[in-house]
């Protein structure tokens, strides 16, 4: 089991150039839960995460890990308890599967510090974790999108982190590919106690698979809690301007967000 971390933005500001993106927003992470972050489109979800994991400086407040200002943490500290993966990564050209995952064991190497069985264990985990064994001698870019996607993951996983950021870990997936990444998360998180973060573009993905859901709206926090307290009918046309009707999902008991639009509707 990982070790429980206290993640928490206080009072962040963040922006790009003169362009405010998020205005004063306090939020506390409970470890060992998945938490989805929804909202519209340019409501500051990826510049959330990205602030959460240092790559963005705050203009005002903190983000505090453990009592500490993660923009103070040495980098390699720091990534071994936080791990991110990005929207769109990139990998070099020509890289293995295999090789890609093992950059993943970059925070557990010291200055002079050799490759070890550790790693290489490491790496056999979370290449099994994924089902991309059998993908390891393979170049990264003649992968599927869905085979790549996994194999991010695989290299997040070898990272060993406690708590892992995802910023929209099933964007470009077909349906059977974004359930097979959420249940892979999921039954990361059941065994393993990680903490997981991610932004969701889907709703109703997000209320089946997350603990709890943060709706932001224009850089502040709209609603926050459990699936069936954030996605109610007037939260979803507040935040995205969409009529709608919430009923139970039939399959996990959430909420569904059913989508009202001008036409193809009965009455």
């Amino acid at each position: 089991m990982t070790t429980d971390h206290s993640l928490a933005a206080e009072g962040l500001h963040l922006s790009y150039g003169d362009a405010d993106i998020i205005s004063g927003l306090s939020l506390a992470l409970p470890s060992g839960d998945i938490t989805g972050i929804v909202g519209a489109n340019a409501c500051g979800k990826s510049t959330l995460l990205k602030s959460m994991s240092r790559l963005l400086t705050p203009r005002a407040g903190q983000v505090v890990l453990d009592g500490r200002q993660v923009h103070a943490m040495p980098a390699k500290q720091l990534a071994r308890i936080l791990g991110l993966l990005p929207q769109t990564p990139i990998a070099p050209e020509g890289i293995t599967v295999a090789d890609l995952v093992g950059r993943g064991r970059h925070p557990h190497q010291g200055a002079f510090s050799r490759w070890s069985a550790a790693d290489d264990l490491a790496v056999a985990e979370a290449l099994d974790t994924t089902g991309t064994a059998e993908l390891a001698d393979r170049p990264v870019d003649e992968l599927s999108g869905g085979q790549r996607q996994r194999v991010w993951i695989a290299m997040a996983l070898a990272q060993q982190t406690d708590i892992l950021l995802l910023d929209e870990p099933t964007t470009f997936l077909d349906v059977n590919h974004q359930v097979e990444v959420l249940d892979l998360l999921t039954e990361l998180n059941q065994r393993s106690g990680v903490t997981i973060v991610m932004v969701l573009h889907d709703l109703n993905l997000a209320a089946r698979y997350c603990d709890r859901l943060v709706m932001l709206s224009g850089g502040t926090i709209h609603a926050q809690g459990t699936p069936a307290e954030v996605l109610t009918e007037d939260n979803v046309h507040h935040v995205f301007g969409l009529e709608n009707r919430i009923i139970e999902d039939p399959v996990s008991g959430q909420p569904l967000m059913l989508p009202i639009g001008r036409h193809r509707t009965l009455g």
